[in-house]
């Protein structure tokens, strides 16, 4: 067969098999669509099913089809990263800054400690650090990969909850998105690359000068043409940032932050996230799983998984009580607005992508993150549901 038709399967394999899974297994109290597209890129990866079958994905998941995929996955990820930028909302923060800034900052900070704390149990070894890593990028990189919330899967979560258009909904967007910023920041700090300081530096001048040009011509221009001029705007800054020695993900992020969402329908931006995530996601998913790597041993992997994962759950929970106790919140609030920021699938995959892009971690470490995002997400709605109904009611 010839790559076109390879290629088909492939499409045919990453729409077909997790959504059976989904439907068939009635998985969506614990594991929405987007994490059983996760979980199935893994089992399809040559970690499980490469390894048990390896004739079946050296012929369909082949370089050339390989390269096609990651091609679709880069796009879909941007697009996605960009509207996640868009979708920020500061203005609310900043009025409820103090409130908004202590429970931002335990909910990223204590989990963040904790995870270094993970991460220097794990240094010394070649097998979870990555070959161009130093000791603090890798031991900040490993910490915030157990901070992170998933913005985006958050919103979901809190529409089946029937949270979302409540103030406390609204309150734990703020937290979340404060932390996303915070996120892509540390990891622009662990990009940072002296070699290519100059264009770093030059990338954030050229940035600020075109942005203050974009936001005129988007205010002038009718929202029709808005949605064209921002997929420019996401490619050239994606390529900048690239160019500079950061990621083109942080590129696709301050794309989008810099935009208003009041430019857009928001209706039609909703829509735009669905379909990203209905249509190309899954193939990201699938390229996620076939970086996965086992060959520390499955057991070592899974060991260094359920570290990270207590180090994430414990930091989350211990950090958001506090502010709890520090803004005097009502009673069962903490718990509730700590799993909710629990939630990591998404962000966490894609910010683990990037340290693996750039050699900070290895497949091994990759596989690990992998495994903790998963479960802390799919921990999330069942720990959570009893305490959002006793607290509605």
């Amino acid at each position: 067969m010839n790559t076109s038709e390879l290629f088909l399967i492939a499409m045919a394999i990453i729409v077909t098999v997790p959504y059976l899974i989904w439907r068939i297994g009635k998985t969506e109290y614990f594991a929405p669509l987007v994490v059983v597209q996760i979980l199935t890129g893994i089992v399809l990866g040559p970690g499980i099913l490469g390894a048990i079958f390896p004739s079946y994905y050296t012929t369909v998941f082949n370089p050339p089809v390989i390269n096609a995929l990651n091609g679709l996955a880069w796009w879909a990820v941007m697009l996605f990263v960009m509207i996640a930028g868009i979708e920020l909302d500061l203005s609310q923060a900043w009025k409820d800054r103090r409130a908004s800034a202590i429970t931002a900052g335990l909910a990223l900070g204590a989990p963040l400690l904790f995870g270094c704390a993970a991460a220097l149990l794990l240094l010394g070894s070649s097998s979870w650090m990555g070959a161009k890593a130093l000791s603090w990028q890798f031991v900040l990189g490993i910490g915030m990969a157990c901070s992170v919330t998933a913005l985006p899967i958050l919103i979901l979560f809190m529409e089946k909850l029937t949270l979302l258009r409540l103030p406390l909904g609204q309150r734990i967007l703020r937290y979340a998105s404060l932390d996303d910023i915070a996120i892509w920041g540390v990891l622009a700090v662990i990009l940072l690359d002296w070699s290519r300081v100059g264009r770093q530096v030059a990338f954030l001048f050229l940035f600020a000068g075109l942005t203050w040009v974009f936001r005129r011509l988007m205010q002038r221009i009718p929202e029709s043409d808005r949605w064209y001029v921002s997929l420019i705007w996401l490619a050239i800054c994606s390529f900048t940032a690239d160019w500079a020695g950061l990621h083109f993900m942080v590129g696709a992020f301050l794309a989008g932050a810099v935009m208003d969402a009041h430019w857009f329908n928001q209706e039609k931006l909703d829509t735009l996230r669905h379909h990203v995530l209905l249509v190309m996601m899954p193939v990201f998913f699938l390229s996620t799983g076939l970086r996965t790597n086992w060959a520390v041993g499955g057991t070592a992997v899974f060991l260094v998984a359920g570290l990270l994962l207590l180090a994430a759950v414990l930091g989350k929970l211990a950090g958001v009580h506090l502010a709890g106790k520090l803004l005097g919140w009502k009673l069962g609030e903490a718990s509730i607005i700590a799993w909710l920021l629990q939630t990591k699938a998404l962000i966490m995959i894609i910010f683990a992508n990037i340290l693996l892009d750039k050699q900070i971690i290895t497949n091994e470490s990759f596989t690990a993150l992998l495994l903790m995002a998963v479960a802390s997400t799919m921990l999330t709605v069942p720990m959570v549901s009893n305490k959002v109904r006793r607290f509605l009611s």
